[in-house]
C-alpha cells in the first residue's frame, strides 16, 4: 500500500528531531509521498531543507497563500518567482483566496492569484488552492482563468456536492483531509457521492487533525484515519483507496 499526502506543512519541524520521528510515523503508515505547500518568502528555506533531506519522499511547491499577501505582496512574489528559477518544483500553492481573516485584501489576493496561475501556466504545472468563505470569489477567478493549462487541486474541500462538481467542472482534484472524519461536517455525505478520481488525501498538517486526535497537533501519519474513512464511505478496501488516490496525485504532480 501506498499513501500520499497531498498537502502538509511538515517542513515547520524543518531540523529539529521532530521531522524525522514525523517522517518515520508516516513510513511506518505506507505514507511514502509527501508534498509540502510553500506559504511565503521565508518558508522557502525549510521548505527545500526538507526536501533536501529526504529527498525520496518530500516533494516542494512554491507559492504565496492569501494570508500572507499583505502590502508587501509584489516583493513576496517576486522572491517566489526567482526562487521558481533555482529549483524543481511540482505545483504552485499554495495559492487563493481567504476572506475569513481579512476582506479587505480581496482585491489584492485576486492580483496575487492571477500572476501566480499565470506562472503555474507557463512551467505547465498545478495549482494548489487555499480557500476559505470565498467559493464564489473563487469560482468567479477560475471561471475567468481557466483554458487547457489551468488545473490542480483545491485543497481542504469542505464544499457542498454542487461546488464539487464546479471544481471538478473545472478541472480540479478535491483534497480532502481531517474534516471528512468530523461527524456534523456533513462532508462525509459529500465524499461519498464523488467518483475517487476526483480525490486525493492530504492531511495539512499540523492543522486539522483527524478524529481520533481531532484538536490535538496534525501530523502527517495520520492520513491513515483519513484514508480509512473514505475507504469506508465508499465500501472499498482501504487498498483500493489509496492506489486510487496515490495515482490520482502521480497524474496531477506528474511525479
Amino acid at each position: 500500500m501506498l499513501l500520499t499526502d497531498t498537502h502538509t506543512h511538515i517542513y515547520y519541524h524543518a531540523g529539529s528531531n521532530k521531522l524525522q520521528e514525523h517522517l518515520q510515523r508516516c513510513l511506518d503508515n505506507h505514507i511514502e509521498r509527501l508534498f509540502l505547500p510553500n506559504v511565503n518568502s521565508a518558508s522557502i528555506k525549510p521548505v527545500f531543507d526538507t526536501v533536501a533531506a529526504y529527498p525520496a519522499h518530500c516533494f516542494p511547491m512554491l507559492g504565496l497563500h492569501p494570508c500572507d499577501v499583505k502590502e508587501n505582496y509584489v516583493d513576496e512574489l517576486n522572491t517566489i518567482r526567482k526562487s521558481l528559477e533555482n529549483n524543481q518544483v511540482y505545483a504552485i500553492g499554495e495559492i487563493g483566496l481567504d476572506l475569513y481573516w481579512d476582506k479587505s485584501t480581496l482585491n489584492i489576493q485576486k492580483d496575487a492569484f492571477r500572476t501566480q496561475v499565470k506562472w503555474a501556466k507557463e512551467l505547465n504545472l498545478p495549482i494548489d488552492i487555499h480557500c476559505r468563505e470565498a467559493f464564489t470569489e473563487l469560482f468567479e477567478l477560475l471561471e475567468e482563468l481557466k483554458d487547457d493549462k489551468l488545473f490542480g487541486i483545491l485543497h481542504c474541500f469542505t464544499g457542498t456536492l454542487e461546488q464539487a462538481q464546479q471544481a471538478i467542472d473545472l478541472g480540479f482534484a478535491l483534497g480532502i483531509g481531517g474534516v471528512v472524519t468530523f461527524k456534523k461536517a456533513g462532508l462525509d455525505n459529500v465524499v461519498k457521492q464523488i467518483d475517487l478520481k476526483h480525490i486525493v488525501l492530504e492531511t495539512d498538517a499540523p492543522y486539522l487533525a483527524p478524529v481520533p486526535y481531532r484538536g490535538k497537533e496534525n501530523e502527517s501519519s495520520y492520513l491513515i484515519h483519513i484514508a480509512q474513512q473514505v475507504a469506508d464511505l465508499h465500501a472499498i478496501p482501504i487498498e483500493q483507496v489509496a492506489e486510487i488516490t496515490t495515482a490520482n496525485s502521480k497524474r496531477i504532480f506528474g511525479i
